[in-house]
């Protein structure tokens, strides 16, 4: 199968060796950073540093001042650690090493956004506002995230690009010194916690002939249980919310996210040439949150030429490979790309010495690409392992 390794423009720029490094795992492409989060990130093999630390959500190439000039909402321009045009720099050494380069683009998650403009963020039953997730119901934020797609995927020389955090944001998302696994938290609770109710999201539920407040309280008394440990973790969303707000709440949220997907992808290939590639990655489960969003899969591979979805690895991970593989490769036409996502960094929970046979086992599953998470942080071993793996395949 085709695959694609992650990489980010620091990863090559300033090391002479590490396009062709790249190459030399067998991969056809590479799916560059164009616009990401704040990160702190090895660099195990660069000849100048060993830690790369991304302070907040960024472009790492420079804007076009004619589409931003004047507006609130804006992307904001890297550091140090991505100076100038990065991911020009970085796509022509790929591109000359003989790898086809696509845009990585990370769109619903920006913690600088949530500081500098709070209104923009999501906030929870209680009132808690979570800075790192933008509201993708607000209109300012739609209409930031539309253009930021745009501009951000189609880069020149880019072959297409993978939308990533293409919906709702929630709870579930690492912070500095993350201090919120005392008590756990299953699907249902964690969609709970993740509902937002900000101006927007309040006048959605009202449109759908609810009464907000009403909701936002029945959302804190279904999850007294959970703080108290007395709920199932696996139970359903229904289980804890009932029938009533379980039906609202997924229509309200379903029907926003799927507009802002086709949105998206609509600006994309607005501003792209024909044969431009737009994937995302996502999730199956229409009521997911975070950097694979949840989509109706019928829905959304009507405007995508595919999904990059989340695969765990080794015999542990088969049913969870099924979980995410079948239900999309079900819907898929023949040309459709349906990407494996495993991560091959073994210290990140990866498992690259199975890589072969979890990349056979999603082929079963329908699956007709590869994507390894990450090229850059990966060890010399799990690359070697990976090298191995995609050579035998």
């Amino acid at each position: 199968m085709r695959a694609s390794a992650f990489v980010y423009p620091w990863d090559v720029n300033g090391d002479p060796a590490a396009a062709e490094r790249i190459a030399g795992l067998g991969v056809a492409q590479v799916t560059l950073a164009a616009a990401y989060h704040s990160t702190r990130a090895l660099t195990p093999r660069h000849p100048r540093h060993r830690i790369v630390t991304a302070e907040h959500a960024a472009v790492l190439y420079p804007v076009d001042e004619r589409r931003w000039q004047g507006r609130e909402l804006r992307p904001y321009p890297a550091g140090d650690w991505a100076p100038g045009d990065a991911w020009g720099s970085a796509a022509e050494a790929l591109r000359a090493a003989g790898l086809e380069v696509h845009t990585w683009v990370v769109l619903a998650h920006n913690s600088r956004l949530g500081a500098e403009h709070p209104d923009t963020s999501v906030v929870n039953a209680y009132g808690d506002r979570y800075p790192w997730a933008p509201c993708i119901a607000q209109p300012a934020v739609r209409g930031y995230l539309l253009d930021l797609a745009a501009e951000a995927a189609v880069r020149p020389g880019a072959a297409g690009t993978e939308l990533e955090s293409l919906g709702w944001y929630g709870l579930a998302h690492l912070h500095a010194h993350d201090k919120i696994g005392g008590v756990p938290l299953g699907d249902a609770a964690q969609y709970l916690m993740s509902l937002c109710f900000c101006p927007s999201c309040r006048a959605g539920y009202a449109g759908l002939g609810a009464d907000p407040d009403e909701l936002a309280a029945d959302v804190r008394a279904a999850l007294v249980p959970v703080w108290d440990g007395e709920a199932d973790a696996k139970a359903g969303i229904e289980a804890l919310l009932g029938p009533r707000w379980t039906e609202l709440t997924l229509t309200w949220r379903t029907r926003t996210a799927g507009s802002l997907q086709e949105q998206a992808v609509a600006a994309v290939r607005a501003a792209a040439a024909p044969g431009f590639q737009v994937l995302m990655h996502a999730d199956p489960v229409p009521y997911r949150c975070g950097a694979n969003a949840g989509v109706d899969a019928v829905r959304i591979l009507a405007q995508v030429d595919g999904l990059v979805l989340p695969c765990p690895g080794g015999q542990a991970g088969a049913a969870g490979r099924e979980a995410v593989l079948a239900p999309v490769a079900a819907e898929a036409g023949p040309d459709t790309v349906v990407a494996a996502n495993f991560t091959v960094v073994s210290g990140m929970g990866g498992s690259p010495g199975t890589l072969a046979a979890d990349a056979a086992h999603a082929a079963e599953l329908g699956a007709t690409q590869l994507r390894l998470y990450h090229a850059g942080l990966a060890s010399r071993e799990d690359l070697a392992a990976a090298r191995a793996a995609l050579h035998t395949g």
